[in-house]
């Protein structure tokens, strides 16, 4: 890998690249969960419920 300034840069490892995406994948997941908790919380509060 290159940069802008003509240095190379060692490659990551394979399991550090993996890791990086199984947290960012778990992070959007959990911020997902989130919104959707807050948002039946909102409409809970609003009177609009599924049973």
């Amino acid at each position: 890998m290159t940069r802008n300034d003509g240095i190379e840069e060692p490659k990551r490892p394979l399991w550090q690249r993996l890791g990086w995406l199984v947290l960012i994948w778990g992070a959007s997941v959990l911020a997902l969960g989130i919104v959707a908790w807050l948002m039946r919380m909102f409409m809970a509060a609003a009177g609009l419920t599924t049973h």
